[in-house]
């Protein structure tokens, strides 16, 4: 598995992550909208972990920067 994810892609993914987490437990959200948001920030963190988007596969794209 080939990373296509910058640093600043990394950290701006973690960052929205936080941000939806202290919004569930200062209960900001809650009910059903709350449980797709906690899924989508357990996502962009997985994501940030491994360096790798699936949804970024299809289109090329990479916010990696080129090595020469």
């Amino acid at each position: 598995m080939k990373t296509n994810m910058g640093t600043t892609d990394k950290v701006i993914r973690i960052l929205v992550a936080i941000v939806i987490i202290l919004l569930y437990f200062t209960q900001q959200i809650s009910g059903a909208f709350a449980i797709p948001l906690l899924i989508l920030a357990g996502i962009l963190i997985l994501t940030s972990l491994i360096s790798f988007c699936p949804l970024y596969l299809p289109f090329g794209m990479s916010t990696r920067k080129k090595e020469k």
